[in-house]
C-alpha cells in the first residue's frame, strides 16, 4: 500500500485524519468539489483551494470522451491541464453505468457507450478505467463498478454487487503501484445489509488503499443510507480510509462523520450555485425569491467568501434575475466555503473530544432556519 492514511483522533466512531498522497496532503474529514471534466464550474482552481479544498473530483468517463485520457496525459496529466496542485480523485466511470442506461451495453466484461457528444462507441472495462485513471494521473483511483440503481430487487442487487466484485478484483491486478498513488474499491449492495456485508468483506479479502460505499442518495432516504452504513462501516478496516461517495446535504455528511466517514463528494453545492440556491447555517435559501430583493443583509454574516463579503442578498437576487454570470460565480464559491467550513468544524470537534456538542449546536441552527429581517 502506497497510499498514506494516519488516524490522528477520534470521537466515538467519528474520525479525524490525514491522507498523504503524491500531490499533497488531505485533512479528513474532507469534502470533494466536483470537477467533473477538469473544471469545478463557476471557479478558478485558486478560488477553490481558497475555500479550504485540498482535493477534487474528476471523472473518467467525460475525460476519456473529451479531450480524451491520452492527449491529457500528452500534455502532463490532469493537474497541470486544469492547473490544479494538489490531489485528485477521480470517479470510475461507474455511476454512469446506472445514470446512462440509453447510451451503454452491459456485459460480464465491461460496458460500452455510446458518446452523446458524437455518437462514437467506447469501451470501459476495469482494466481500461484503470488506465485511464493512470494517463490522468490520479492520486486516487476508483475501481470500476456497475452503481446499482434504486429501488432493486435484492436478485438484481446481487447480481450487480458481485459483478463489481469481480471487476474490483480485476482492476486490482491492473492498477500500476507507484509512491504517493491509491486504488479504492467500492463497496455495493444496495439497501440489502447482508449484500453490503458479503461485498465488504470480498473487497477487503483483495485489499485496497481506501474503502467507497456507493450506490447511495439515489432516493433511498437518509434514514435508509444510515442503516446501510450502520452495517458496512464496521466490516471495512480501521486503518484505511472511507469514502461515502455522491453524499450529500449537510445533514447527511454531518450523520455520515458522526458514524466513521472520511471522504465526501457532491455536485450540490456547484449545481445549487448555478440555479439560485444557496447553503447556510439556518438552511437551504432560493435567491431567486422576491422576498430577497429589497435584502441588505448577506447570504450568511459569519461566512468569509466573497458572496457574503462584499455583497447583499438584494444584488445577487438581481443577478440572479438578471441571468447575469455572476451570480454563479459568487453562489458556487459560498457554498464550497460552507462546505468546507462544516468539514473545518467536525474536524476541530473531533479533535477536542466536543462532537456531540457540535452536532447540537449544527442541528438547533439548521432546524430555526433564515431570520426575515425587521
Amino acid at each position: 500500500m502506497t497510499l498514506s492514511f494516519e488516524l490522528a483522533a477520534t470521537d466515538g466512531t467519528a474520525r479525524r485524519g490525514r491522507i498523504t498522497t503524491a500531490h499533497g496532503t488531505i485533512e479528513t474529514p474532507a469534502f470533494m468539489p466536483v470537477g467533473t471534466a477538469g473544471t469545478v464550474k463557476a471557479m478558478l482552481p485558486r478560488s477553490v483551494a481558497e475555500t479550504g479544498a485540498e482535493i477534487v473530483l474528476g471523472n473518467t468517463y467525460h475525460l476519456m470522451l473529451r479531450p480524451g485520457a491520452e492527449r491529457v496525459a500528452a500534455l502532463g496529466g490532469l493537474h497541470r491541464f486544469m492547473n490544479w496542485p494538489g490531489p485528485i480523485l477521480t470517479d470510475s466511470g461507474g455511476f454512469q453505468v446506472m445514470s446512462l442506461k440509453e447510451l451503454r451495453k452491459l456485459d460480464p466484461d465491461g460496458v460500452t457507450f455510446k458518446s452523446p457528444i458524437d455518437g462514437a462507441s467506447h469501451r470501459l472495462t476495469p482494466e481500461r478505467s484503470i488506465e485511464i485513471q493512470n494517463l490522468l494521473d490520479a492520486d486516487i483511483t476508483m475501481s470500476f463498478d456497475e452503481c446499482t440503481s434504486w429501488p432493486v430487487a435484492e436478485d438484481v442487487a446481487a447480481a450487480s454487487m458481485r459483478l463489481s466484485m469481480k471487476w474490483a478484483e480485476r482492476g486490482r491486478r491492473a492498477f500500476v503501484e507507484r509512491p504517493g498513488y491509491g486504488l479504492f474499491g467500492i463497496v455495493q449492495g444496495s439497501t440489502f445489509p447482508d449484500l453490503r456485508v458479503e461485498s465488504a468483506k470480498a473487497l477487503t479479502g483483495i485489499g485496497f488503499d481506501g474503502y467507497a460505499i456507493g450506490g447511495l442518495a439515489v432516493g433511498e432516504g437518509q434514514e435508509t443510507m444510515f442503516c446501510v452504513l450502520d452495517v458496512t462501516i464496521p466490516m471495512l478496516p480501521q486503518d484505511r480510509p472511507r469514502y461515502l461517495m455522491g453524499v450529500g446535504r449537510p445533514a447527511d455528511i454531518v450523520g455520515a462523520v458522526k458514524r466513521g466517514i472520511d471522504m465526501f463528494d457532491c455536485v450540490l453545492p456547484t449545481r445549487g450555485g448555478r440555479t439560485a440556491q444557496a447553503f447556510t447555517r439556518r438552511g437551504e435559501l432560493n435567491l431567486r425569491n422576491a422576498r430577497h430583493r429589497d435584502d441588505p443583509r448577506p447570504i450568511d454574516e459569519h461566512c468569509a467568501c466573497p458572496a457574503c463579503r462584499d455583497h447583499s442578498r438584494a444584488y445577487l437576487h438581481h443577478l440572479i434575475r438578471s441571468e447575469e454570470i455572476l451570480a454563479a460565480m459568487l453562489l458556487t464559491w459560498h457554498n464550497l466555503q460552507y462546505f468546507q467550513d462544516i468539514m473545518r468544524g467536525l474536524r476541530g470537534a473531533i479533535e477536542s473530544g466536543s462532537l456531540s456538542a457540535w452536532i447540537a449546536a449544527f442541528e438547533d441552527e439548521q432546524a430555526r432556519g433564515d431570520i426575515q429581517p425587521l
